[in-house]
This record gives C-alpha cells, sequence and structure tokens, in this order.
C-alpha cells in the first residue's frame, strides 16, 4: 500500500492549494486540551493546512491485533491529536470557520469494543469479552465478514479548538468548543464553525473515523489514520455558542434513499430506548444474517444508524435503529421470517 505523497512545499489539489504540511510526528501531537500549548504552526485566514492524523489509540493497535490483545489498549491517553494551528486575527468571541476540503485514509482501519467491566460504549453489560474487526480499506468501501462492505465517508471525530478554562482538559467529551463530536456528517465539503474562546483558536484534530453509523454504538467508528485537508478563515460577523456545520452529509450510511431494515427502542427513557433499539438489532443481525453478536454488535457501530423518531408521546420515547440492505452480497431485506 502506497501512502499518499506530502513534502514541504505548496501542492495543487483541483480548485485549492496545500499551503501548509503537519505531519504526526510527536513534536505536532498532543493529547490534552490545553489553551498553554504554544502553536506548531499559525496560518494567515483563507490558508490551507493537511494534517496527518494517528488514529484513536494511537498506534497501538495495527492490522495484526486480535481481540486478546485489545485486553493491553490503554486510554492514557486517548486521541493523539495533531496541532495545535493558530489562525491569525482570531480572538475570543470569533467564530473559526474550518472548510473541509479532503480526508484521505492510509487503506486500513479498526472497530473495536472493550471488555464489559472497562463500562465503554452503549452495551458494556452484554458484552464480557472484547471484540475487534480489522478492515481493508479500499477506496470508498471498507470490507466486513460474509461479504458484507459497508460505504466510506471519512471524516475527524475530534475537530475543536482550545477552550479558556486553563489547565489540561480530557479529549474524550465533547466541549462547547468541538472536540470528539463524532459528527459522521463532517464529511469532506463541509464547513464546522467553533466558537473561539482564546487568541489564534488554537485548533486540532484527529480521532479520523473511515466510516460510522448514528451512535458509534460499540464506542469506535471505522477507527482510522488519515490526513485531513482544511481551510481557514475567521469570522467576526457571526456568533454561536456551540459547534455548527453546513453539510451535504450523506445523511443515511450509503448516501441514498433506499431500502432499510428498522428496529425500535419504545421505553420512558430516551437512552434506555436507544439501547434497546440496538439490542433488536444485534438480535436481527445475529438471528437472520448469521452474524456473531459481536459482529453483528461492531457493524451497528460501523454501520447503523439510530435516529430520535418522537419525543413528544409521553411517558415513552422512541428510537428507530436503520440498517441498510444494500451493504449485504444479495442487497434483498432479511425480514423476521425463517
Amino acid at each position: 500500500m502506497t501512502e499518499p505523497h506530502y513534502g514541504t512545499s505548496a501542492v495543487e489539489h483541483g480548485d485549492y492549494t496545500v499551503d501548509h504540511h503537519l505531519s504526526d510526528a510527536d513534536q505536532n501531537v498532543h493529547s490534552a486540551w490545553d489553551n498553554s500549548l504554544d502553536p506548531v504552526l499559525t496560518v494567515e485566514p483563507g490558508e490551507v493546512v493537511r494534517f496527518e492524523c494517528r488514529d484513536a489509540v494511537d498506534g497501538q493497535i495495527d492490522v495484526e491485533t486480535t481481540a486478546d490483545d485489545v485486553l493491553d489498549v490503554s486510554f492514557d491517553p486517548v486521541h493523539p491529536l495533531t496541532g495545535p494551528v493558530a489562525v491569525e486575527g482570531a480572538q475570543p468571541g470569533d467564530v473559526l470557520e474550518v472548510q473541509l476540503l479532503d480526508l484521505q485514509h492510509k487503506g486500513w482501519g479498526f472497530t473495536n469494543f472493550f471488555p464489559g467491566e472497562m463500562e465503554l460504549g452503549l452495551l458494556p453489560e452484554e458484552f464480557d469479552e472484547p471484540g475487534i474487526h480489522v478492515w481493508d480499506l479500499q477506496g470508498d468501501v471498507g470490507r466486513f465478514v460474509e461479504g458484507i462492505e459497508v460505504p466510506l465517508d471519512p471524516f475527524p471525530g475530534v475537530i475543536g479548538v482550545a477552550p479558556a478554562a486553563d489547565g489540561e482538559h480530557d479529549t474524550l467529551p465533547p466541549r462547547s468548543v468541538g472536540g470528539n463530536l463524532d459528527v459522521k456528517h463532517a464529511t469532506a465539503g463541509s464547513t464546522v464553525y467553533l466558537p473561539v474562546e482564546v487568541a489564534g483558536g488554537l485548533f486540532s484534530t484527529g480521532d479520523c473515523h473511515a466510516a460510522q453509523g448514528d451512535g458509534e454504538v460499540c464506542v469506535t467508528g471505522v477507527e482510522a489514520p488519515m490526513f485531513v485537508t482544511a481551510r481557514f478563515d475567521v469570522r467576526s460577523d457571526l456568533e454561536i455558542e456551540q459547534p455548527e456545520l453546513a453539510t451535504t452529509g450523506p445523511f443515511t450510511v450509503t448516501g441514498h434513499d433506499e431500502p432499510a431494515y428498522a428496529t425500535t427502542g419504545v421505553v420512558d427513557d430516551l437512552m434506555e430506548a436507544t439501547r434497546t433499539a440496538t439490542r433488536h438489532m444485534i438480535d436481527h443481525l445475529h438471528e437472520h444474517r448469521g452474524l456473531s453478536r459481536g459482529e453483528a454488535y461492531v457493524l451497528c457501530s460501523a454501520a447503523v444508524d439510530l435516529k430520535i423518531s418522537q419525543v413528544v408521546d409521553a411517558p415513552n420515547w422512541t428510537v428507530t435503529a436503520y440498517l441498510p440492505e444494500s451493504i449485504f452480497p444479495d442487497g434483498e431485506a432479511a425480514t423476521g421470517e425463517n
């Protein structure tokens, strides 16, 4: 596999020029939000930066990793981020406009879940042992088991600027200044708007996903080392309190309106309704698609979209899990009939 070439000079890419390159060398990587960090690069508004981003667990997983190896993965720290980048003129109260121009994976990725005792993911109580699938990423497709192919629409799981509060801040929870948002619609062609709290903004990104279902239920999407290319601007004419974005999607896993199979969770607690819809989808994939329950959990995280269907019909709320049928070799629905 040949990695994309990058160098020190500007490179023409269609209708934009890459002005700066940041590799994933140690001096360009940090693992906590901290407004005292010196910027590794300062850019002018309108300039384009190509970031090389490590995977979410900083190289602890590779193409040879097994489920047993997952037990040794440490979260201390997690999310190596490339940056921070200061943007000239950005001041508290401004908005940093980040145009995502291109995202390029390196040919592989992984989705894993951790043992239930770690209490990570949506359903830790259902999976005592860890599991992992290492994906072969070919162009716009990620290959799963049983001939299943998941469309790829890469995005940065973590995208944000430094908070005003001093000290180090964990990257795991999302924040008002961005961070671990995991909004899968922040794909190439999208624009992300971030409220600036410190001079220069101090932008960083990482935790890239080649694909993810809305929910990321097993705690990982299709995690992948990646290149992220973005153009920066400073907007003093905007005022926002938390991240916003303009995007063309895709708003379904495949980017098309197409046949899907759906399960529901109808419960008086929204999180429990989410868990229930996901459990039902795992049951469906296990019973009617022949996947192990662990494989089904992984596929739900990579390719099942959770949607809040209603929050007005008290006392019960409805969450629906949608699975596109086209990812299966036969491209047809597997219903509850045997």
